[in-house]
């Protein structure tokens, strides 16, 4: 087995991803924020393909709502989950595949691809253009991609600030403060621009690079952290009207980067 794969499979084994974007504020953040992009984007009824869907909360939401979805997990727990959680959905299908592989599918299948998962575990310059490479050619022109991607410098922040900080900074950058990509992290993190460069020359114009979920993972690390329903509201709110301002990105833990297929602006 590819040891990024067998490295994936044994942090999933292990890790409640199924509850991950309902159990705390950030993750309820991340959820309401990526839903509302999406919902922007789609049709009432589209063709999606999610790629990296974990345990299927974003697929099986979007096929209640009507949509077909198709949902490809590598992790065997989260695809096990995945398909326990959509049984009874008939407008859902479930693969186990790899973002690098996507063979399956021909060319301009889907309105709108998603690639939640894939880019926090590529480690290498080649393995990310393929992945997207491969999400951008299944996307019919004039379709929508959303990109999820991890700030290196809130994994810095929210894994090490309290810990072992100089370990963090060894282990995410080198002596120069260029970002460190490399199996063994798990997740890998990236700049803003050097994730968005990633596109250079691709068929696709960007439309928006969005926060998802702001400084709330690096908060809730504190044990007196707290936050009502009726804060969590308003901090909602106040985040939907700025989570696309430049000088808030660098907050974020989780981004999404948001382009659409035009293959004719390549011609």
């Amino acid at each position: 087995m590819d040891k990024r794969i067998e490295i994936i499979n044994q942090f999933y084994n292990g890790y409640d991803e199924d509850t991950r974007v309902s159990r705390s504020r950030h993750g309820q953040l991340e959820y309401l924020t990526t839903m509302k992009y999406i919902h922007q984007f789609i049709s009432k009824k589209a063709s999606i393909v999610e790629i990296g869907a974990g345990t299927g909360r974003y697929s099986i939401a979007l096929a209640k709502e009507g949509h077909d979805v198709t949902a490809i997990e590598l992790a065997d727990s989260n695809l096990k989950l995945l398909q326990q959680n959509s049984k009874g959905l008939k407008n859902i299908k479930s693969y186990q595949g790899d973002a690098l592989d996507l063979s399956r599918f021909q060319d301009n299948t889907f309105d709108l691809t998603l690639v939640f998962g894939p880019l926090y575990h590529l480690y290498n310059k080649q393995d990310q253009q393929k992945a997207l490479d491969e999400a951008i050619r299944i996307t019919k022109d004039g379709g929508v991609v959303m990109v999820a991607f991890i700030s290196v410098h809130a994994i810095l922040f929210d894994n090490y600030l309290q810990g072992d900080l100089r370990a963090g900074i060894e282990e995410n950058f080198t002596q120069d403060y260029q970002v460190r990509h490399f199996t063994e992290q798990l997740f890998t993190g990236f700049n803003v621009d050097e994730f968005e460069a990633l596109f250079e020359n691709k068929p696709v114009k960007w439309i928006t690079t969005v926060s998802t979920d702001s400084i709330l993972e690096l908060a809730e690390g504190r044990n007196d952290f707290a936050m009502s329903d009726e804060d969590f509201n308003a901090f909602a709110e106040y985040h939907l009207h700025n989570c696309e301002k430049r000088e808030l990105l660098g907050c974020a833990s989780h981004l999404l980067y948001i382009c659409r297929k035009n293959t004719k602006a390549m011609l």
